[in-house]
């Protein structure tokens, strides 16, 4: 059913409901149904339109016409759920309202609800289309002054959230996904009562998650917790809540109902620097020192996973290295037959938040990729904000990468394939270790699959971040909090109220931190500027250089220290200049000239350097004809409502719910150093992005990031650099951890199974058919392009 059509058969049964119980006399219960059959019927004339005029423009911002996905296409398939829904139940009560069956109160209170949760869908769509009118043709992304995007956060958290909690709780996502929510909601508030008796979120058990009865039949009261606790508790909450799964007796669980392996062994890898051949000259190294960034040399964690014992993983060296986990230490066998080394290698690392998890978390469906490609998998365990910020597990995860490659012979495989794979915090960061070895001039993995990945780290305004407003996994103050603790960020100051309680020495530890905030910023700016111009002074020795990696015959006691933000500064200087990537952002990539040739190896220039834009130069992510198409939309916009920025203009008498929760706890402040493309890879210049393997993703349509994979796609795209983008549909973002929990997260584990194939080179599974969750994919070009070294 085409949505005007769904819309007038919603109007047509709320108009006869509602004269029905207009006629029913003056009690109370009639009235209020009377009330929401109208306020239905005013909700969905009103934002039929606005649908309309997204889903008109929304194939401009897809991939390519075999891959309709981005924020707008999901911002109308969720308002066409909640209208789909509605219509239903509005034809189910003028079909048994006569009935003495019929519970009124039940039906009342689920169109209350969804009534609630077409306003605030109204009120997303009128947000959508000031972006639509804001942003660069294009672009998914804000891209103007940070004080609108910063106005836009604010006035956005502001709405009410707890409809979407309650009874409407994952409307959105497919049915069988609906009871796990359900559960994991009422989990995560009854862990917000223990939190608040025991902040530090110790002493919290598998049994206690469901101790509060009362939320698990008041919708109301869970949907109105629930938008408290992800409005107002910090960090240290959803980090403490994330790792429930890692509680024994859960662990124990998953782990009995995945497949069982020979291998599963914690390795703890020493700080100690080693050399690595350079791949434009294998007779030339450089040294890969340990991880030191905030807390000094330390060891790594991975975490070795294999179907088979395989030559070299029960070697007295990797037996040296094994680290303790208590009984449960390793599934080894040590009389069972060896299998000869694999020829392919997965590294994998988790997601999380940048804050949350570890290996352990995502043992399941590891051990299943193991038992299903028959390769060796080792996932790094890094360091987890806000204790250990940017750029720690950047540098924990290269070394663990650089160390595979070199001793892979220890771990099961001869190193002629190799896989980067990652999920959310994890794809970002398969993609700045992929990033950072071309810097360092050493292997590149042969192909990465990154699973709905992080791509911008900013607190930026989307078609799909919208959607964060009602996904219970993925709220946008939660994503923001994790993202400001990998930044390194300080949350904001406490109200007056609690300032006075903290006395002298309260305000002079809190003062000062925010003293060093600064300083940290300044130093952070500095270095920037003075790498930059470092790198630029390396670039025109006549010492042989690759990347920011000087090339040596030296032995590992000289180890070089480097920090991450060498490979990003230290590039060519173009004719005229380049900026500090701390001022990096969207439009100026958008703002590369389209005259600009391919081998061009100097980074994006800013709008600064390169005076006013014209049509062409902001044509950077769309084909010709669409930049068109774009242009004509943008048009129809008056000045004066370009004017307003990204502030919702909502019509006359329309205004949607505001929060009741009281101001939200976010992080609008955005550092600096969330712009480093080492952090935020979608800006990374083009030289950089060319130097990436083959890369895959698997995205969701329901997934505040799926913006992210799409404008990463296509600036992959633009540069020729082999891409494909899959996007399942009516799933949450994290589907892999819950893979086994019915047919369709299944399916979407099986393709991203099926990506990582693709980089090993071996030949599709023979039971695979057709997955019928996901969409089309984009075609892989036919031939990989070799990215020019750094």
């Amino acid at each position: 059913m085409d949505l005007r059509t769904m819309t007038q058969s919603l109007v047509t049964v709320a108009e006869d409901n509602m004269a029905f119980f207009s006629s029913q006399g003056p009690g109370e219960t009639a009235r209020r149904l009377s009330a929401v059959f109208a306020g239905v019927r005013e909700q969905a004339l009103g934002l039929e339109p606005a649908l309309a005029r997204l889903l008109s423009v929304a194939h401009i911002f897809d991939l390519d016409a075999e891959t309709p996905a981005n924020g707008f296409r999901s911002l109308v398939h969720t308002a066409r759920c909640c209208l789909a829904h509605l219509l239903h139940k509005s034809r189910y009560v003028a079909s048994n309202r006569r009935s003495i069956f019929f519970r009124t109160g039940h039906n009342l209170a689920e169109l209350e609800a969804y009534l609630a949760a077409l306003t605030q869908l109204r009120a997303l769509a009128y947000y959508a289309q000031r972006l639509l009118a804001t942003n660069q043709p294009g672009g998914l992304f804000f891209e103007g002054d940070e004080r609108l995007t910063a106005d836009f956060l604010s006035e956005y958290v502001t709405l009410h959230k707890g409809c979407f909690y309650g009874r409407c709780l994952g409307f959105q996502f497919t049915p069988a996904i609906r009871p796990f929510l359900q559960t994991i909601s009422i989990g995560l508030v009854s862990f917000g009562e223990h939190y608040k008796r025991n902040e530090t979120g110790l002493g919290v058990t598998a049994s206690s998650l469901f101790t509060s009865g009362r939320f698990a039949i008041d919708p109301e009261l869970r949907g109105a917790e629930f938008e408290r606790i992800i409005q107002n508790l910090d960090v240290h909450f959803w980090k403490a809540f994330w790792n429930i799964t890692e509680i024994e007796v859960l662990s124990s669980l998953a782990n009995m109902a995945s497949a069982n392996v020979r291998v599963s062994r914690l390795i703890s890898l020493p700080p100690e620097p080693f050399n690595m051949p350079l791949t434009s000259d294998p007779k030339l190294t450089v040294t890969i020192s340990p991880p030191s960034a905030h807390s000094g040399p330390g060891p790594v964690l991975v975490r070795l996973i294999s179907y088979d014992l395989r030559e070299g993983q029960d070697s007295e060296e990797l037996n040296n290295l094994v680290k303790s986990e208590g009984p449960r230490n390793l599934e080894l066998r040590s009389r069972v037959q060896q299998a000869p080394r694999s020829r392919s290698l997965v590294v994998h690392i988790h997601g999380g938040g940048f804050v949350a998890q570890t290996s352990k978390s995502h043992e399941p469906y590891l051990k299943s990729w193991a038992q299903e490609l028959g390769v060796p998998i080792l996932s790094i365990d890094y360091s987890l904000a806000p204790e250990a910020p940017f750029p720690r597990a950047l540098e924990e995860c290269f070394y663990a990468y650089c160390w595979a490659i070199k001793h892979c012979a220890l771990l099961g495989s001869t190193g002629e394939r190799i896989c980067l794979a990652g999920d959310s915090a994890g794809g970002n960061l398969c993609f700045t270790v992929s990033l950072r070895a071309a810097a360092y001039g050493v292997r590149v993995p042969d192909g990465i699959m990154a699973a709905y990945p992080a791509t911008l780290l900013q607190s930026a305004a989307s078609p799909s971040r919208l959607l964060s407003l009602m996904d219970p996994l993925l709220p946008l103050t939660v994503l923001s909090k994790c993202v400001s603790a990998y930044a390194g960020g300080q949350m904001e100051e406490q109200p007056d109220s609690d300032q006075k309680a903290l006395g002298v020495m309260g305000l002079m530890r809190r003062d000062t931190a925010l003293l060093l905030k600064d300083l940290r910023m300044s130093a952070s700016s500095w270095l920037n500027s003075f790498l930059e111009l470092s790198g630029r002074k390396a670039q025109k020795s006549s010492a042989p250089v690759a990347g920011i990696a000087r090339l040596t015959h030296t032995s590992p006691t000289e180890p070089m220290r480097r920090s991450v933000s060498d490979a990003a500064l230290a590039q060519p200087e173009g004719p005229l200049g380049t900026d500090s990537l701390k001022n990096l952002t969207v439009k100026d990539l958008s703002l590369r000239s389209s005259s600009e040739t391919s081998n061009s190896p100097e980074m994006s220039l800013s709008a600064e350097a390169l005076g006013p834009s014209s049509p062409s130069d902001v044509n950077f992510f769309l084909r010709p004809e669409d930049g068109v198409q774009e242009a004509e939309a943008r048009e129809e916009q008056s000045p004066k409502k370009r004017d307003q920025g990204v502030r919702a203009a909502f019509p006359e008498g329309f205004h949607p719910r505001i929060s009741s929760q009281g101001p939200t706890q976010m992080p609008f402040y955005s550092s600096p150093i969330v712009k480093n493309p080492f952090m935020s890879p979608l800006l990374a210049p083009d030289s950089m992005l060319r130097t990436l393997p083959p890369v895959h993703i698997v995205a969701c349509a329901l997934d505040p990031m799926l913006d992210d994979s799409v404008m990463f796609a296509r600036r992959l795209r633009c540069l020729g650099q082999p891409v494909t983008l899959r996007v399942v549909e009516d799933l949450p973002h994290g589907f892999l951890s819950l893979a086994a929990l019915c047919r369709e997260t299944r399916q979407a584990a099986e393709l991203c199974v099926e990506r990582i194939r693709l980089v090993l080179g071996q030949p599709s599974a023979a039971a695979s058919t057709p997955v019928s969750v996901p969409t089309a994919a984009a075609p892989a070009p036919a031939s990989v392009p070799t990215a020019p070294p750094l």
